[in-house]
Formats: structure tokens, sequence, C-alpha cells
């Protein structure tokens, strides 16, 4: 079995940002089990395959890393810190364009799905201390992945509009009075 990293997956030519399922399946196995394997980690994995976004609908991940064993407690130590980091290792293995690194997604238990439920309840309830208090609410840096739920939470809502401010890993939401400058 080889080491090396999957072959390029850049959007093929008959459409922009299509993802080759195949060959991404095939270079996450190599990936995971050399990763597991080498760390000794007491880990499984399931890969599912999702259907892609249809025109116009909200893009989720095409491909779903699901771990559970022995060791997952380690992957969710620290805000999932190892998940993550075994993530973003996975899309810089696979070669994938930036647009495209959404488009697989690693996951531990319902990690995921609580953290998704943890921020928008942050988003409700910052838009509703700004819309009494009239002051702007900070959210302390994030992934982008974590501030487009945050804006996406609050698209719409009355009284309120987001921005984001800073640069790299210190940019962060900010929650506005909707009439603020």
């Amino acid at each position: 079995m080889s080491t090396e990293p999957a072959r390029d997956l850049r959007p093929s030519q008959d459409g922009p940002g299509r993802l080759d399922r195949e060959t991404a399946v095939t270079g996450l196995r190599r990936y995971l089990d050399t990763f597991l394997r080498a760390g000794r980690f007491e880990l499984r994995y399931e890969i599912r395959l999702q259907e892609p976004a249809a025109a116009g609908q909200e893009r989720g991940p095409e491909i779903v890393v699901q771990f559970d064993g022995r060791d997952r407690d380690l992957l969710l130590e620290r805000g999932a810190e190892l998940l993550q980091a075994l993530e973003h290792i996975a899309v810089r293995w696979l070669r994938l364009d930036r647009e495209m690194h959404d488009r697989v997604r690693f996951d531990c238990g319902t990690y995921h799905a609580d953290r998704l439920a943890e921020l928008q309840l942050s988003a409700q309830v910052a838009a509703e201390r700004v819309r009494e208090s009239r002051a702007p609410f900070r959210f302390n840096p994030m992934a982008a992945r974590d501030r487009r739920i945050i804006h996406l939470a609050l698209q719409g809502q009355a009284g309120v509009r987001t921005a984001s401010e800073g640069v790299g890993e210190q940019r962060r939401v900010v929650v506005l009075p909707a009439d603020a400058k």
C-alpha cells in the first residue's frame, strides 16, 4: 500500500466544483489507514457519500468520515482539535482546491450536530443581547465554517446584522444593530 498523497483533485472540466468522489475516497482510505496505523490509534472509520447539493441549494459535505472506537475521546478533546487537524491534513493530502475543502468532513459521534446547535444558539443569544443593549457583540475568533454558521443563523433576523472583522486566525463575527454604521 502506497503512502503517497492522492493525485490532484481539482474541479473537473465538465463543471465547476465537481469532486472526483471515487479518487477522494481511495485517497482518504490510504491516508487514514496510514495515519491510524502509524499513530497506533484504536479507531475505525466509515466513509459515507452524501448527495451533492442541487443548484441553488446550500452545499454540504459530499464525503463524511465517521470515527468510532476506543480512542474516540482523543479526537474530541480540547474542542475536537485532533479531529479538525486530521480533516485539515486530509484535504491537503487529497490536494483539494480551497473551494472544495468543505466537501470533506470528519465527524465523531454527534460532534458536528452538537457544534451546529451550539453555534446557532450562541447566535440567537448574541442577537438578543444586541437588540436589548444596542451595543455590538464580538464573538471569539473562529474558523470560517463556524463563522458562516453564525452569519446564516442571523441572516434576515430583525434588528441585527452581522459582519466579520480581523485577519486569518483572528477573524471573528460581530453582531451589530441593523441600523449601526
